[in-house]
C-alpha cells in the first residue's frame, strides 16, 4: 500500500523566523517550516531535509531515489550526537543530498510513524532505540535500518557514510532484492496487529498468573525489574497495588513500597527540583539519563499518590507533590497546557545542570549544613558520576541523624535548608533545553494525575490546574469534533492518535469524579463516542491507532502494548468500562471486553508488557463501587463527604455527583437517579450493581460502608 497524504496551507507559517533564519544561517531546510522544537533543530543542518508529507515522496519517486527516514525527539542525547557527528557534517549530508530524500520525523509528533517504523527495524536487527535511521522506497516500504549510526567505523558498528553508500548502491543495482525485502517486512507488519479473541474465559486466574510472572524478574536488593537499564514500571507497581487491594497479598504491597522507596532515594529522582528522570543507567537508580518527560511524572506522581492512599507513607505524598510541583513550576504554559520534555543536557553536557563538586556545595552551606547533607546525599570529594555528585539517599534519615550525633528532626530541618539554598544556586545556571509542544494525549494523563491529585490530597489549587489544563485542551486541540495530537506557538495541527482520545478521556472523567462539574462528563462522553467511531475496529474488534480520517499508511495498525506509556486500547479498555458503571451503557462495557479477550493469551504470556491492561482486567473482574454524592459542590458537607470517599485506596470506583435540582446530571447518569439529600443535608450513597446501602450524611459512616465493602472483595 501506498501512503496517501492530508494537506494544509502553511505558506504563512513562520515566515518572519524564516526570513531571520536566513540571514543569520548558512544553511536552512524545509524544516524552518514546522513547529517541531525537534524539527526546527535541524532546520540548519546542510542536510536537504523534508517533513513527512507529499513533497518527500513525490520528489523522491521523480528522482527514483530511496528515502532516508530519520525519527527522534528533542530530549533524545543520542538524537544530539547523531546530528553534530552526522547531520552537520558537510560530507555526509551532501552523501545524503546526491543519493536519498531525507526525511525527519519528531517520534512524539508522529507515534504512529515511530510504532510502523520501530517495528520493522526491530525486526531487520532485533533491537531499537532512537535515533532510528530507515531507509524506504519511494512508497513508504522499510527495507533496510537501524538506531545510532557513527560518522566512521566503530563500537564495533559500520560508519554512516558506508551504510549509505552501501544502501544506496543496492537501491540502484539490485531493485528486485530490495523489493523482495520489503514486500517480507510488510507482511510481517500487517501480521503483527492481528489478534484473536482468547478461548478461555476472563477470570482471576488470569489476575494471579500474571502477578506470579511478574514477581519472578523482581530485584529485591534494589526495586524495580530486571537488570540495567531500569525503568520506572509505574503501570506495573499499578497493578500491585490492586493484586494487594484484591487478595492482601503482603508480597505485593512489599514490591511496591521498596520500589518505590529505591527510585525516590535514587538518583533517578530530582531531590532538589522534584520530578522524576527518564530511566537509570544501573540497576540502583542511581545515574539517570537526565532527562525529564512528561508521562513519566504523569504516570509515577499518580502510584505515589495511590501508595499514600494505601501506606499513609508521608514520603510518598512528598513524592508526589514534588513531581506536581515540578511540572506546574517548569513544564506549564501560562494559557494551562503541560509541556512534553526536558533536555538530559545543558552546555553540551548530559546532567551538568542537576550534578554537583563537594566544594560548590561547601561554598554555599555553612559547615555543619554541608557535613549534614554531604552525609544523607552521600556527596564526596571524588564524586559519584564523572567526578561529581548526583544526589542521593542510600540510609535512612534516622540512621545517618545517629551517625552524626544529631535528632532526626535536626537532620530534616538542616536537608531541608540546604535543599533550598542550592536550588536556587541551581536556577542561575544553564537550564537545559525544553521541548515546549502541547501534546493531547500526554497532557491528558498529567491531567488526570492532578485531578486525582486535588481530591486525594484536598489541594484546590491543583483543582484549578486540572481545569484550567482541560479547558485548554478542549478549546485549543479540538476542530470540528476531531482532536488535534499537537500545539506550538499558537498553532494545533496532526490528527490525533487513539492515545490522544483514550488519554484525554481519563483525564476528564477523573475530573469529573473527583470535581463533580458536569461539563467534564459530557466533554468524555463526546470524545469516547468519537474514538468509537474513528478508531474501532468493525471486523476484528479492538481499536486501531490511527482513525478513519488519517493518511493511509504502509499498514493500519494497533497497539496493545503498554510500553513506556499505556496502550491506547487498555486505557480505552478502563474508560469504557468506567463510562458503563456510571451510565449503565453495555455497548462500551462489550466493547471493553472484546479488547480484554483480544490481549488475554498476552496477558497470559507477557503480564510484564501489559500493566494498564492487567488493571483494566481488575476492574473488569471486580465489585466496581458505585458511589454517587447528592449536595451543593462547594458546601463543607459535601466536600467532607468526598474528602472520606478519596482517602482510601479504592481503585475500582466510581463517583458521580450532582447538586439538588440537578436535572441535567440525573439524565446523563443512572447512578444519581432517585437520590436526593437526606434531612437537607448532602448524602452519600454507596453501591454496588446499583443496589445502595442506606444513604449517610457523616463522613465516619461513608468510611465505614466502605470498608465493609472493601472486606466484602477478599
Amino acid at each position: 500500500m501506498a501512503v496517501e497524504f492530508q494537506t494544509q496551507d502553511r505558506s504563512q507559517e513562520f515566515a518572519l523566523y524564516k526570513e531571520v533564519a536566513m540571514s543569520d544561517r548558512k544553511h536552512i531546510n524545509r524544516l524552518i517550516n514546522e513547529t517541531s522544537p525537534y524539527l526546527l533543530q535541524h532546520a540548519h543542518n546542510p542536510v536537504d531535509w523534508y517533513p513527512w508529507g507529499e513533497e518527500a515522496f513525490a520528489a523522491a519517486r521523480g528522482a527514483n531515489k530511496p528515502i532516508l527516514l530519520s525519527i527522534g525527539y528533542s530530549a533524545c542525547h543520542w538524537c544530539h550526537v547523531m546530528e553534530h557527528e552526522s547531520f552537520e557534517n558537510e560530507e555526509i549530508a551532501r552523501l545524503m543530498n546526491d543519493n536519498f530524500v531525507s526525511i525527519k520525523v519528531d517520534r512524539e509528533e508522529r507515534p504512529d510513524l515511530d510504532q510502523i517504523y520501530m517495528n520493522a527495524v526491530q525486526m531487520m536487527t532485533h533491537h531499537g532505540g532512537w535515533p532510528m535511521t530507515v531507509f524506504l522506497t519511494s512508497e513508504g516500504v522499510p527495507f533496510y535500518g537501524g538506531t545510532y549510526f557513527p560518522p566512521e567505523d566503530r563500537y564495533n558498528m559500520p560508519g554512516f557514510p558506508r551504510v549509505l553508500s552501501s544502501m544506496s548502491e543496492a537501491y540502484r543495482e539490485r531493485p528486485d532484492d530490495i523489493q523482495q525485502t520489503g514486500a517480507s517486512v510488510l507482511a510481517e507488519l500487517n501480521r503483527l496487529s492481528l489478534a484473536r479473541e482468547s478461548n478461555e474465559p476472563l477470570t482471576h486466574v488470569l489476575l494471579d498468573y500474571a502477578f506470579g510472572g511478574i514477581v519472578k524478574s523482581y530485584d529485591p536488593v534494589n526495586g524495580g525489574f530486571g537488570r540495567a537499564p531500569k525503568f520506572p514500571p509505574a503501570m506495573t507497581l499499578e497493578f500491585l497495588l490492586r493484586v494487594f487491594h484484591r487478595t492482601g497479598s503482603q508480597e505485593a504491597l512489599d514490591i511496591v513500597a521498596n520500589t518505590c522507596r529505591k527510585m525516590a532515594d535514587g538518583g533517578l529522582y530530582d531531590h532538589l527540583g522534584g520530578g522524576f528522570h527518564r530511566y537509570s543507567t544501573d540497576e540502583r537508580w542511581l545515574v539517570p539519563h537526565f532527562e525529564k518527560m512528561l508521562y513519566d511524572n504523569a504516570l509515577l506522581s499518580r502510584v505515589y499518590l495511590h501508595y499514600y492512599q494505601l501506606s499513609h507513607d508521608e514520603s510518598a505524598r512528598r513524592t508526589a507533590e514534588g513531581i506536581l510541583d515540578y511540572v506546574v513550576r517548569e513544564m506549564r504554559d501560562a494559557n494551562g497546557g503541560f509541556y512534553s520534555t526536558q533536555d538530559a543536557d545543558s552546555e553540551g553536557e548530559e546532567g551538568k545542570f542537576f550534578v554537583w563538586s563537594a566544594d560548590e556545595i561547601a561554598s554555599v552551606l555553612d559547615k555543619e549544613d554541608t557535613a549534614l547533607f554531604s552525609a544523607y546525599y552521600g556527596v564526596t570529594k571524588e564524586g559519584n558520576f564523572e567526578g561529581k555528585n548526583i544526589l542521593n539517599v542510600t540510609q535512612p534519615l534516622e540512621v545517618v541523624a545517629a551517625k552524626e550525633g544529631v535528632t532526626p528532626e535536626h537532620l530534616q530541618r538542616s536537608v531541608e535548608r540546604s535543599r533550598r539554598r542550592l536550588f536556587k544556586l541551581r536556577g542561575n545556571r544553564v537550564k537545559p533545553d525544553r521541548d515546549e509542544k502541547i501534546l493531547t494525549a500526554w497532557n491528558g494523563m498529567m491531567l488526570a494525575s492532578f485531578a486525582e491529585a486535588a481530591a486525594i490530597l484536598d489541594r484546590p489549587d491543583y483543582f484549578e490546574i486540572a481545569r484550567r489544563n482541560a479547558r485548554f485542551v478542549l478549546e485549543n486541540l479540538r476542530r470540528k469534533g476531531l482532536l488535534l495530537r499537537t500545539y506550538k506557538a499558537g498553532t494545533a495541527k496532526l490528527n490525533a492518535y487513539l492515545e490522544d482520545y483514550a488519554f484525554l478521556s481519563d483525564g476528564l472523567l477523573t475530573l469529573y469524579e473527583a470535581s463533580g462539574e458536569r461539563e467534564w462528563f459530557e466533554a468524555t462522553i463526546s470524545i469516547t463516542k468519537k474514538m468509537i467511531e474513528e478508531f474501532w475496529d468493525d471486523q476484528e474488534g479492538g481499536f486501531f491507532y490511527t482513525g478513519r480520517s488519517h493518511e493511509n499508511l504502509i499498514v493500519r495498525s494497533k497497539d496493545y502494548f503498554d510500553n513506556a506509556t499505556p496502550s491506547g486500547n487498555s486505557v480505552a479498555a478502563e474508560v469504557m468500562l468506567r463510562l458503563a458503571t456510571l451510565t449503565d451503557n453495555d455497548d462500551y462495557r462489550r466493547r471493553s471486553v472484546t479488547i480484554l479477550r483480544l490481549i488475554a493469551d498476552s496477558l497470559h504470556r507477557y503480564p510484564s508488557g501489559f500493566g494498564r491492561a492487567l488493571c483494566a482486567l481488575d476492574f473488569h473482574l471486580g465489585t466496581p463501587k458505585e458511589i454517587a454524592i447528592i449536595g451543593d459542590h462547594d458546601s463543607p458537607q459535601t466536600r467532607a463527604l468526598l474528602n472520606a470517599i478519596w482517602q482510601p485506596y479504592l481503585p475500582n470506583k466510581v463517583v458521580a455527583q450532582a447538586a439538588p435540582g440537578d436535572s441535567k446530571s440525573l439524565e446523563l447518569i443512572p447512578l444519581l437517579r432517585g437520590r436526593g439529600l437526606l434531612n437537607n443535608s448532602a448524602a452519600a450513597y454507596v453501591c454496588e450493581h446499583f443496589t445502595c446501602s442506606e444513604p449517610v450524611t457523616s463522613p465516619e459512616q461513608v468510611v465505614f460502608q466502605l470498608a465493609q465493602h472493601r472486606h466484602a472483595d477478599r
